[in-house]
């Protein structure tokens, strides 16, 4: 692939960065002005991701002369080298089929699925005035916080820049803060019920080794 089919595609930088964000936009809550700073920091995430994967290779540009002196064969600037581990690694063939790329898919449907799925769940629950806690709610109090977390996680293992590398941490810091902002408020409405859930869900990481302990706890709350 040349430089011009690898680069300079900015149509296909706005479509796929819109996809991802208006899938984020569907299934969030964008009802106060924190929510929608979260909403604009993985909006900024997903734009400078795919800026340097179709756009312009900022973080390719900025080590080229690290790996040009270490990969002298390579063509830095073509499309394949985008995918830093199939250089540095010095994988073969198609990077879109190697394995980081392969699991990095997993990672980013995987998250994309429990988004869908939670906002399911957390849909019903706001419409019946209900606490969510069936489907992904039985095994965490924030599966759309850790699906989302997930989404880029998988991404920067397919296509690791700097700047998605440093944005990364300060996401995740902004979906914690958010997510015991939301416990405060859901306190306030169900009081002891949620306190009770909380005891035995964790926030973010299920515990496969407890899922049918916390199953059977759940449903007696």
């Amino acid at each position: 692939m040349d430089n011009y089919s690898a680069y300079g595609l900015w149509p296909a930088v706005i479509v796929n960065s819109f996809v991802f964000i208006f899938f984020a936009f569907s299934f969030t809550r964008s009802n106060t002005t924190r929510d929608w700073r979260s909403l604009g920091a993985f909006s900024a995430f997903i734009v400078a991701l795919f800026s340097e994967m179709y756009g312009f290779p900022l973080t390719i540009y900025l080590l080229s002369g690290w790996l040009g002196s270490r990969y002298p064969g390579v063509d830095l600037f073509s499309h394949e080298s985008g995918h830093i581990w199939y250089t540095l690694f010095g994988l073969q063939g198609d990077p879109h089929s190697d394995p980081i790329h392969l699991l990095s898919n997993i990672f980013i449907f995987t998250g994309m699925a429990m988004v869908f799925f939670a906002w399911r769940v957390l849909y019903k629950a706001q419409q019946e005035h209900t606490l969510a806690k069936t489907g992904l709610y039985r095994y965490m109090r924030h599966p759309q916080y850790t699906a989302f977390i997930l989404v880029m996680f998988g991404f920067l293992v397919q296509w690791p820049t700097l700047l998605t590398m440093l944005m990364f941490p300060v996401l995740v810091w902004v979906y914690t803060r958010l997510a015991l902002r939301e416990e405060r408020q859901v306190i306030q409405e169900f009081g002891e019920e949620y306190t009770n859930y909380a005891k035995v869900t964790p926030a973010f990481i299920p515990r496969p080794a407890n899922i049918n302990s916390a199953d059977k706890n759940v449903n007696r709350i």
